[in-house]
């Protein structure tokens, strides 16, 4: 009926799931909503702009789908549990790694990564290699998005001039390199995509990664055929710490869900 935006209903969703900006370990997740990240200008009446959000980040393409399905029905030994997914969409290194160029989430990643900057390499630096990273080329990297990337262009530029490192290609980490239709401009891919946020596309299937994500395909049979189970630790409902008594194995499960994330309540 177009009577709340998308955003503001994403946010309306993360809050009744018990999200929150003043939580790392459950801050607010929203979805990538592209997937064109190398034109020189985005065309938002086209589909294949457009990432599928239908999909989790784990199965955006075929060869990645199939690995982690191979991955569930073949339990390697050293995992503790059958998850197409032992890494998150979702935390506090996250989201400080998006963050790392403004304060307080500069000292927030530092010391997640125990003082320092991580590898330079590893850093976030670019929104088409990140992109890349977690819908295609890495298996251990699901991630999602943060709200910020909708409206805050000041985290994509290294104003306090922090020295991030320099990558193994001999390039001196700065700003965010943004896709060719930004024209290196922020404030130009934050309008951008918001804009594809609130698209027509979005609107008709967000619908789908809602489900994904706060609905019915987040676990159970529903989230095994979605693609979509991760470790029973993401689980917060799933685990009962109270009835855990032996104090090593409750404090490896606390920092395993510190460090890694945790799933929505169900809404």
């Amino acid at each position: 009926k177009r009577e709340i935006s998308n955003f503001d209903y994403l946010m309306y969703l993360n809050t009744l799931a018990g999200r929150s900006y003043n939580d790392y370990m459950q801050y607010p997740v929203f979805p990538w909503v592209l997937a064109d990240y190398h034109s020189e200008t985005l065309n938002l009446s086209n589909p294949h702009t457009f990432r599928d959000l239908s999909k989790p980040m784990g199965a955006q393409t075929v060869e990645r789908k199939r690995k982690f399905i191979q991955r569930y029905n073949e339990v390697e030994k050293n995992l503790s549990a059958q998850c197409h997914y032992c890494t998150h969409y979702s935390s506090a290194i996250i989201v400080a790694s998006y963050l790392v160029r403004m304060e307080p989430f500069t000292q927030t990643f530092c010391s997640l990564q125990g003082g320092s900057f991580d590898v330079a390499d590893r850093m976030f630096h670019s929104v088409k290699s990140t992109w890349e990273s977690a819908s295609r080329d890495n298996m251990s990297d699901v991630r999602e998005l943060i709200p910020e990337f909708f409206y805050l262009p000041e985290f994509l530029t290294n104003v306090n001039h922090f020295e991030l490192g320099c990558m193994q290609d001999g390039t001196v980490l700065g700003d965010v390199q943004l896709p060719p239709w930004a024209n290196g401009d922020p404030h130009k891919f934050i309008l951008l995509h918001r804009q594809a946020l609130e698209s027509d596309y979005v609107s008709a299937h967000l619908h789908h990664w809602i489900d994904l994500i706060f609905g019915h395909k987040q676990h159970g049979s529903a989230a095994v055929e979605a693609v979509n189970t991760y470790h029973p630790y993401f689980y917060g409902d799933k685990t009962d710490l109270n009835n855990i008594k032996d104090p090593l194995i409750k404090s490896t499960i606390l920092g395993f869900i510190s460090n890694f994330g945790q799933i929505p309540k169900q809404v």
